[in-house]
């Protein structure tokens, strides 16, 4: 049996050393699968009060997620192609990512999703509203809350519709 003396650098490592070092790094690796790494949100559960679906709420949140990071471009992403924006007084028909793009580019505020609520085919979300990088300047509408029904289809936002006042004090800009 070889001793830990025995594995000096230069020197070849018999069988025993050689199972003990694949031990090893199979167990950092599955360390760093439990969440020892950082970066990548993208799979986890947010936590939001409401009954929403699971699945609503993933995608929701990673919509607003990219938002509130100026990622216009993945904002648009998770519509899908055709589907409609309501931000009265105005109701968009987004036939392509342009289209899907030049709406989130309206939306003057970033967001965190804080409530959702599914009620039939609608997950209602409640957001409280920040600045973002990109166009548009939140201004005083930073800290309000925002509610917005979707409905969701095959992991996309098939419709956003902007409800409660119409107007109301820190509504995001209405010139989608």
């Amino acid at each position: 049996m070889a001793s830990w003396g025995a594995c000096r650098p230069g020197r070849h490592t018999g069988p025993v050393a050689r199972r003990a070092l694949l031990a090893a790094l199979g167990i950092a690796i599955a360390l760093v699968g439990c969440g020892g790494g950082g970066g990548d949100d993208s799979n986890r559960e947010p936590k939001v009060a409401g009954n929403a679906d699971p699945g609503d709420v993933r995608v929701i949140d990673a919509w607003v997620t990219a938002l509130r990071r100026g990622d216009v471009d993945a904002a648009a992403r998770y519509f899908a192609i055709p589907s409609v924006a309501e931000n009265p007084p105005l109701l968009l028909h987004i036939r392509s990512l342009d289209d899907a793009r030049r709406f989130n580019e309206s939306l003057p505020c970033g967001a965190r999703l804080v409530r959702a609520a599914t009620q039939g085919q609608f997950t209602t979300a409640t957001f409280r509203l920040t600045e973002r990088p990109g166009p548009g300047v939140c201004g005083n509408g930073t800290g309000q809350t925002a509610k917005t029904s979707f409905v969701i289809r095959n992991g996309k936002i098939a419709e956003w519709r902007r409800v409660g006042q119409p107007g109301a004090q820190g509504a995001p800009s209405q010139s989608a």
